[in-house]
Parts: C-alpha cells; sequence; structure tokens
C-alpha cells in the first residue's frame, strides 16, 4: 500500500451522498485508518507509562488520563508493524470499550472525516487475516482505500492469553 499525506485523504470525501458516522483519520507507520468519532473520548500525549508485566505485548502498560489509570494499547503492535517505545510524549486517544477505559497509541491524528454509503468498498483479497480482523470496512477515498477500524477487534486480547 503506497503512503498518501492525509490531507490528500482528507480532500478526497467531501463526496455527496448519504453519509455515515464521522471517523477521525489516523495513522500508523504511514498507513491511513479511519476510527469513529464516537468512540473517541480525548486525544492526548502519554505523560508516563507504568509497565504492566504479563500482560500481553501489545499492552503498552498503564497511563494516567485525567486521574483514572487506563491500558495503553499500541496500534502498531496490534497490527503487526514495527513497535513504537510507547513511552512519555506519545501520541494517544482515549477510547472507551464495554466499559473499559483504553488509551490507543498512534502515530498522528487527523481531520475528521464524513464517509459515504457509495465509498464503501468490499473488503480487498489482498489483505492478510492478521490485518483483515482489524477492519469493519473499507472505502475508496480519492484513489486510496481507508479501512474503517474495528474497535471490538483491537481491544480484544483473548487470542493474545
Amino acid at each position: 500500500m503506497t503512503h498518501e499525506p492525509l490531507d490528500r485523504i482528507t480532500e478526497a470525501v467531501h463526496t455527496p451522498g448519504a453519509a455515515l458516522d464521522g471517523y477521525f483519520s489516523i495513522t500508523v507507520e504511514g498507513d491511513a485508518f479511519g476510527l469513529p468519532v464516537t468512540q473517541v473520548q480525548t486525544i492526548f500525549r502519554i505523560g508516563s507509562v507504568t509497565r504492566a508485566p504479563g500482560g500481553p505485548r501489545d499492552i503498552v502498560g498503564l497511563v494516567n488520563l485525567r486521574g483514572k489509570i487506563v491500558t495503553a494499547v499500541s496500534l502498531r503492535r496490534r497490527l503487526g508493524l514495527t513497535p513504537e517505545p510507547g513511552g512519555p510524549g506519545a501520541l494517544a486517544i482515549g477510547v472507551e470499550h464495554r466499559g473499559e477505559a483504553f488509551a490507543l497509541l498512534v502515530d498522528e491524528v487527523g481531520d475528521v472525516l464524513t464517509l459515504t454509503v457509495e465509498n464503501a468498498i468490499a473488503p480487498p483479497p489482498h489483505i492478510g487475516k492478521r490485518r483483515a480482523k482489524f477492519a469493519a470496512g473499507y472505502h475508496r477515498i480519492g484513489g486510496r482505500i481507508l479501512p474503517l477500524l474495528n474497535i471490538d477487534a483491537v481491544f480484544d486480547f483473548s487470542e493474545d492469553r
């Protein structure tokens, strides 16, 4: 997959048609993804990380988010990409999922995209199984394919135990 700056993707999203919920454009290791706006509580920089030994490797540790201790999860690691250090200063998105608070570590957060039903496409056949389980759908935007994150899969660590 070639990499295209988020601003080029954002320009192509203003397509008329039935609008879906908004999606933040996020990137990890140069790949763009859509994250449902309804899942995002806040975007912040991590102060310090307390390591949590014995957990899945995708869990970076525990962080303080406005006085609440939350689990920091690396999206890079979940996708099988080169891990980031995940320490102080890392960019995170506060997400609540099934009653538990998480900090999802990403490289970049872009604009809110309004997608349309007309842009939705079938899953591309070349996507590997590990990567495909993290996609709730795909949209063609400006000649590119934008996978929409499957939040249930991102925070499901049952296979990692």
